[in-house]
């Protein structure tokens, strides 16, 4: 796949002024939104992802266009994992409803820096070290066996919320104010300058956003070594994600078997680069330095067909799963 300078450059522009209007309407009204406005967004971003695959199709062929469907449900879904950990922040640090939209879109454009330090990392390696892919495939089946350990409907409290060691650091270091100055930072408080709790929402975010980039590139990357989809599947599983945040809000805990459906993604992942390293297997190590003969290279409808099943059966069986114990709670009640 030959993608030219001049359209790297225009994606990216374009990637950006979305950015850039988004931050407009944030900035210029931080407010709550309403669930038409929400789903008026998610409707231009799902069609923007859409048209794009369209478009790879038409350019490149069927098999990028189905890498970057592949790639953009996984890292979609990856992100509404997220969401999660943005809820427990939000409730930990009591973020006034008003005002969270605000950090979440900081967050987002903090995903995005770090997603792209990562995805430059990622192809330098691959383009050096074919054997990067038996790491990845390990990291990515570990994190697999990880995530689906973390419990089936485990709602965890904003209580039970750990902030991370640069947030206890920033709190022990600098004099913090208990209270919200709107979005500012800082503020002063008895001629005194102190930072706000927005500075300490944006920290955690930012320091979950490192952690989630971890697992997201390197899953990616086991769907497609195109730098270019990797970077646009990012891209547009980021957008909208503030909006999803305020339609889905208490519903997102009814995902119950979010985790395990991410844990079989990622496996499935993990397992398809371990077979494609040694299908194209270059370690003097092993088979003496030839590609194993035995390890298939699996087609991208195989990747697309288990991500789509695995994402319908998890949503499927979390919200059965959900409205039966509603009914269980509802018999007991009378």
């Amino acid at each position: 796949m030959d993608v030219s300078p001049l359209v790297w450059c225009v994606s990216l522009g374009l990637a950006a002024a979305v950015l850039i209007v988004d931050v407009a309407v944030v900035g210029r009204r931080p407010h709550i939104p309403s669930t038409a406005e929400c789903l008026r967004y998610l409707g231009v971003y799902v069609g923007l992802a859409v048209a794009f695959a369209v478009l790879v199709w038409a350019v490149w062929g069927a098999d990028p266009a189905g890498e970057f469907v592949a790639g953009w449900l996984t890292e979609y879904s990856l992100s509404v994992d997220n969401l999660f950990v943005f809820l427990l922040i939000m409730s930990r640090f009591a973020v006034p409803r008003q005002y969270q939209q605000t950090a979440l879109l900081i967050g987002i454009i903090l995903a995005l820096v770090f997603r792209g330090i990562f995805i430059g990392i990622g192809a330098a390696a691959i383009a050096s070290f074919s054997w990067v892919f038996y790491l990845f495939g390990a990291f990515l089946v570990w994190t697999a066996v990880k995530v689906a350990r973390e419990g089936v409907g485990d709602e965890e409290e904003a209580d039970d919320y750990r902030p991370p060691a640069l947030v206890r650091f920033v709190q022990r270091v600098l004099p913090t104010s208990s209270e919200y100055h709107g979005v500012r930072l800082t503020a002063k408080v008895d001629g005194r300058r102190h930072v706000t709790p927005m500075l300490l929402v944006l920290v955690a975010i930012g320091a979950t956003d490192l952690l989630f980039a971890f697992d997201s590139i390197p899953a990616v990357f086991g769907l497609t070594q195109e730098p270019y989809l990797v970077l646009m599947a990012n891209v547009f599983a980021l957008m909208g994600l503030r909006q999803l945040y305020f339609l889905l809000g208490g519903l997102l805990t009814r995902l119950r078997y979010l985790n395990i459906g991410l844990g079989v993604l990622l496996g499935f992942i993990g397992v398809k680069l371990v077979l494609q390293a040694l299908h194209e297997n270059a370690l003097p190590f092993v088979n003496g330095g030839e590609p194993v003969p035995w390890a298939p290279e699996l087609p991208t409808w195989v990747s697309l067909a288990v991500i789509v099943v695995t994402l319908g059966v998890t949503a499927v069986t979390s919200i059965a799963a959900s409205r039966r114990d509603e009914r269980r709670e509802a018999v007991r009640a009378d």
